[in-house]
């Protein structure tokens, strides 16, 4: 009956997670306190800067102190690491590494008075990303696939999970990365190196894979279950693009050939797995794991017959792997993920006194879904704020953009208020019992981490979220664990004949998605939203309030 703390500090997307008695009770990552974007500045090498402020609401929501904790699992195990950087001897890494074991311990003590130094446990960084897939997953058996930029000193892990124990099958060393290859073309594409990849699988849809001899050339498999990458010379295909200027064919072209090449060896490893364990399931985390796109083609063109993706699949989801896989090992059976919503919430009265503060005029609703549905149906764009925050960087409808799919220009008015590129997708939110009809593809898809075809018939009902390939990143809500959601589509389509929505992050100009109340108002305040949907109230901007009165008198 273990309390276990789980930590990510290292490379980027500081995050903490509590389980107890093996249930998982809180994970939230330090971005959504701080205000900053992935929770620190990118950089080489810093595991200094905790996750301090979320750590200490996931004990709160616990109801622990840190002197309570039986352990805090650190997802990084600086025994195993090598240096980051050429010019970095190996006698100065092994110094700077016995400092990190030892002051580690001591800094989170610092950072949480009360720990106990003695009960921090480290992790390795792709054992934390596999266990918070296979402890977390719906499987008592799996494979288990993790692939991201870096750990400690490799890029890839595949494995076999049974009953909570992992049996690891195979490794990649550095410099071999498939996601550092990605992160390299990212980064010549004009876009941010560690954190903007998501772009390159939009820009792809746009493009041809013109390049795939020589990328197939410079990616290649291995025998045993693993693949090698050579250093790529991007010039070879296209010009070096300096800022987030506008795309053209050529940049597009690329993205389709790095992405249809990264589709096909996940796929050769994927096969290689199934061959060893001869499992049913594959449950997958690591930064290429939020490659819905790939995750599509894995499921679809490969041997597994289910695919399960940890939701905070990127370093964040280490946190909780972490706190996951200490709880096992100290005896306790994981209880499965249900939900995303791990985050923090806000009750009615606290929301209250938040807008009461800020002299906002707002309405107090007892059923906000028909409200939202009249303002949805009369093309309003709709920030909801409700129940606890998403756990992961994908909005799950708890705070989200909500506007009307049946609109082609919401697409672009979405992307102005967010301030993307306007090659980017919105997605789809459908009820669970209806998504068959519309989408194409493998369902139920609760954590947006597939994409599906959208079926002909529908594409110029909902073009708002249809991509240029036809595909859409699909989010199915179940009628049972959202009820409210569930009642906004059901509102919405008994006023347009339509029963789907757009959902898409609520935050702009590159912040954090929003978290607290105050996050909410600030946004709503800054931005072009009409309708602030948040607790019980409704918050209406300028025409839409004044719309309101004259109908309402």
């Amino acid at each position: 009956m273990a309390k276990v703390l789980g930590v990510n500090a290292v490379f980027h997307d500081p995050a903490a997670a509590v389980v107890v008695d093996g249930r998982i009770v809180a994970a939230a990552e330090e971005e959504r306190f701080t205000r900053r974007k992935h929770g620190k500045e990118p950089v080489a090498f810093s595991t200094w800067e905790l996750p301090t402020e979320a750590a200490r609401w996931c004990l709160e929501r616990a109801g622990l102190k840190a002197r309570e904790l039986d352990a805090v699992a650190y997802s990084y195990d600086p025994e195993l690491a090598v240096p980051v950087t050429a010019n970095v001897v190996e006698h100065e890494w092994e110094g700077l590494r016995t400092l990190f074991v030892r002051r580690a311990p001591r800094f989170l003590a610092t950072a949480l008075p009360g720990l106990d130094p003695t009960r921090v446990r480290f992790v390795p960084h792709h054992v934390s990303h596999a266990a918070s897939a296979y402890l977390a997953a719906p499987f008592r058996s799996s494979a288990v696939m993790v692939c991201d930029g870096r750990g400690e000193r490799g890029s890839y892990l595949a494995g076999h999970a049974v009953d909570g124990d992992l049996e690891v099958l195979t490794t990649v060393s550095l410099p071999s990365s498939l996601g550092l290859m990605y992160e390299s073309v990212t980064e010549h594409l004009g876009f941010r190196r560690s954190s903007d990849e998501y772009k390159v699988m939009a820009l792809a849809a746009y493009g041809r894979p013109v390049h795939l001899d020589a990328l197939r050339e410079a990616v290649r498999l291995t025998d045993d279950g693993g693949f090698t990458t050579d250093a790529i010379d991007w010039t070879r295909f296209t010009p070096r693009r300096w800022g987030e200027s506008s795309w053209t064919d050529a940049d597009a072209d690329l993205a389709a050939s790095v992405q249809a090449v990264l589709e096909e060896r996940l796929l050769g490893l994927a096969s290689w797995l199934h061959e060893r364990t001869g499992e049913r399931a594959l449950v997958s985390a690591g930064g290429v794991a939020l490659n819905c796109v790939a995750n599509s083609r894995v499921l679809r063109d490969g041997p597994f017959e289910s695919l399960w993706v940890q939701p905070a699949a990127g370093d964040a989801g280490t946190a909780l792997g972490a706190a996951l896989y200490v709880a096992h090992a100290l005896g306790d059976h994981t209880v499965p993920m249900t939900s995303a919503a791990l985050g923090r919430e806000w009750s009615d009265d606290d929301v209250r006194r938040v807008l009461t503060t800020a002299d906002v005029p707002f309405t107090a609703c007892e059923d906000i879904t028909a409200p939202v549905a009249d303002a949805l149906s009369r093309d309003a764009v709709v920030a909801w704020v409700q129940g606890r925050s998403e756990w992961g960087p994908r909005a799950l409808g708890h705070r989200s953009l909500l506007s009307n799919p049946t609109r082609a220009e919401n697409l672009e008015r979405l992307n102005d208020i967010k301030g993307r590129e306007q090659f980017r997708p919105v997605a789809p939110m459908v009820l669970a019992e209806r998504a068959a009809e519309i989408f194409d593809g493998p369902l139920p898809s609760p954590y947006m981490l597939l994409t599906h075809q959208v079926r002909p018939e529908w594409r110029s009902r909902i073009p708002a979220v249809v991509h240029v390939d036809g595909s859409a990143r699909v989010q199915t809500v179940a009628r049972d664990r959202e009820p409210r959601r569930a009642r906004v589509l059901d509102e919405f389509e008994r006023r347009t004949g339509v029963p789907v929505l757009v959902n898409t992050s609520l935050t702009t100009g590159g912040r954090p998605m929003v978290d607290s109340p105050r996050d909410a108002l600030e946004c709503f305040g800054s931005s072009p939203v009409d309708l602030l949907a948040i607790g019980s109230f409704v918050v209406r901007r300028g025409a839409l309030a004044a719309r309101s009165q004259s109908e309402a008198a």
